[in-house]
């Protein structure tokens, strides 16, 4: 029996958008203090994650900051011919203010307002929840690009996302303004019915995991936001139930080796890459999802 219309159209709405607004421009302000140590050099503040493209649902309201040093990058060359790469080394040379310089003087920033609210973690500095404050994270990050062209600073080609290190020193770059852009077209394309048909999605793994179906953690918000995107948009519409169904029944007979992430700048199901989701977590997740609209 499928899950009736009421529900799904519940379950579609954007949750906690005056909470995160208010926590995000809060921190906005601390991190762009004319105090701050940082604050002659190239940087900008701004939102990733699912209030950032108006995902997020009543139990996800994280607000997810990112600061982006601009003045710093780091590159990927590794798509220029040998000549090019050289090039690229004599037009360019090492900062002497990098991530890590910027990530210290972003914890005393924020630990001085915060005090101890706030904790390192793998990829963020966490900000715990306070009065009408939600939790947030902030991530520490350069500018990121990926070269396809260097004939020299006025003619070259590139990608630009953004980049930072986990706690055991691994580069993650990810494109998260692509991301964002992305999703509002395709919203557009389907005629508004691809953020709300993500909410319902989220809201499904949230009852899994309070129901123990599966584990938190395996269906990120990120991921499920990517395959959606892949679903085409003539299977949007009509219905929350009809969508719904379509685009199950859609992505159950895609060759899904050939999904991409919303910022399509990666596949999105590969192993042991931190910006793609695990073969064997999208499975069980898949397979979950599937039950849970069959039983309901």
């Amino acid at each position: 029996m499928a899950i009736p219309e009421f529900q799904l159209e519940s379950w579609s709405h954007q949750g906690a958008v005056a909470g995160s607004r208010d926590t995000y421009n809060e921190i906005k302000k601390v991190l762009e203090a004319s105090t701050g140590p940082y604050a002659p050099k190239d940087y900008k503040v701004f939102l990733q994650g699912s209030y950032g493209n108006d995902t997020n649902v009543y139990k996800e309201s994280d607000v997810d900051v990112v600061i982006q040093l601009n003045q710093t990058f780091k590159s990927d060359t590794s798509k220029l011919p040998s000549d090019q790469v050289a090039a690229w080394d004599r037009a360019y040379s090492n900062s002497s203010y990098g991530y890590y310089d910027l990530r210290n003087d972003v914890l005393k920033v924020l630990t001085d307002k915060y005090g101890s609210d706030v904790k390192v973690g793998d990829k963020a500095i966490a900000i715990a929840g306070s009065g009408n404050r939600r939790k947030a994270d902030v991530i520490t990050a350069l500018q990121y690009r990926r070269y396809y062209k260097f004939n020299g600073i006025y003619d070259e080609s590139y990608d630009v996302g953004i980049c930072f290190y986990n706690e055991s020193g691994e580069l993650i770059a990810n494109y998260p303004k692509q991301h964002s852009a992305n999703m509002t077209t395709k919203h557009q394309l389907t005629a508004s019915w691809l953020k709300p048909t993500v909410r319902i999605v989220k809201n499904m793994r949230n009852k899994l995991v309070d129901d123990k179906t599966i584990k938190s953690g395996i269906a990120p918000s990120y991921y499920i936001e990517g395959l959606l995107y892949n679903v085409p948009n003539d299977q949007f519409g009509t219905s929350y139930a009809d969508t719904f169904a379509n685009a199950m029944n859609w992505i159950l007979q895609a060759d899904r080796s050939k999904f991409v992430c919303a910022n399509e700048q990666y596949y999105l199901l590969r192993d042991n890459a931190h910006t793609c989701w695990p073969k064997a977590n999208f499975d069980q997740f898949l397979n979950a999802l599937k039950t849970f609209w069959n039983n309901w």
